[in-house]
């Protein structure tokens, strides 16, 4: 069956960075596009960032624009998402997401498949 499997999370100071990774399994991951979510507590689950299945194009949400880079590495079936600069609003549970479809969607319903999700939590 598919599984995608997030790390990477922790606490980490305003300021900081960490290196999400989402290692897919189940599936022909390079024909997939790959989406990275997350959900604050009490909030809805946010589209953060997408890169298409063969990583030409990438998207992101305006609130991570400049600081956060997604890329993939079809060769280990792994999506990463690059956060640097991180702000106590970030602070979410983030999860990743894969679609079988040609754009890049920001639609949570667009995607197929999910993971279980890592807590990021940013301190200020």
């Amino acid at each position: 069956q598919v599984q995608l499997v997030e790390s990477g999370g922790g606490l980490v100071q305003a300021g900081g960075s960490l290196r999400l990774s989402c290692a897919a399994s189940g599936l022909t991951f390079s024909t997939y596009t790959m989406g990275w979510f997350r959900q604050a507590p009490g909030k809805g689950r946010e589209y953060v960032a997408g890169i298409k299945w063969n990583g030409s194009r990438t998207s992101y949400a305006d609130s991570v624009k400049g600081r956060f880079t997604i890329s993939r590495d079809n060769a280990k079936s792994t999506v990463y998402l690059q956060m640097n600069n991180l702000k106590p609003e970030d602070t979410a549970v983030y999860y990743c997401a894969a679609g079988r479809f040609a754009a890049v969607l920001a639609a949570d319903s667009a995607y197929d498949y999910w993971g279980q999700g890592t807590q990021v939590t940013v301190s200020s």
